[in-house]
C-alpha cells in the first residue's frame, strides 16, 4: 500500500475506527500545535524555563502542517453534510487550529531570531 493510499485510508477511519476518528485525529493534532507554539512563544518572550524557543516554533510549525494536512484530507474524503456522523464538523474545526499552531510557530521563529541577534553599536 502506498503512502498516499494509506493516508487517504486513515483519513476516511477505515484503518483506526469510524468516521470521525481522523477528524479527532485532526483536531488532537491542531491543539497540540497550538500549545507548542504557545509555549515557545512564551520561550521566546523570556517568560518561562529553560528550553530553545527555536525548537518548539519549528515543531509547531511542522506539527501544524500536519494536523492541517490531515484535516483536509479528512474534508476531501468525507462523505455527506455535517451532522451526519463523520466528523465533518471537527475536520472544519481543526483547519484553523493546525493553521493557528504553524502561525504562532512562526512568531516564535521570528521572535527567537530577533533575540538572538546581537545588539547593535551605540553611538555616542
Amino acid at each position: 500500500m502506498s503512502a498516499s493510499a494509506a493516508l487517504r485510508v486513515a483519513a476516511e477511519g477505515g484503518i483506526i475506527g469510524d468516521g470521525r476518528t481522523g477528524a479527532h485525529l485532526a483536531l488532537g493534532v491542531g491543539l497540540l500545535a497550538v500549545v507548542v507554539g504557545w509555549l515557545a512563544l512564551s520561550r521566546a518572550r523570556g517568560r518561562i524555563g529553560p528550553g530553545s524557543a527555536r525548537t518548539g516554533g519549528m515543531s509547531a510549525v511542522a506539527v501544524g502542517a500536519v494536523g492541517t494536512v490531515l484535516a483536509v484530507l479528512h474534508l476531501a474524503t468525507s462523505s455527506g453534510g455535517p451532522g451526519t456522523g463523520n466528523g465533518l464538523v471537527g475536520a472544519v474545526v481543526a483547519v484553523p487550529l493546525g493553521l493557528g499552531g504553524v502561525l504562532l510557530g512562526r512568531r516564535a521563529l521570528t521572535r527567537s531570531r530577533a533575540a538572538d541577534r546581537p545588539a547593535g553599536r551605540a553611538t555616542v
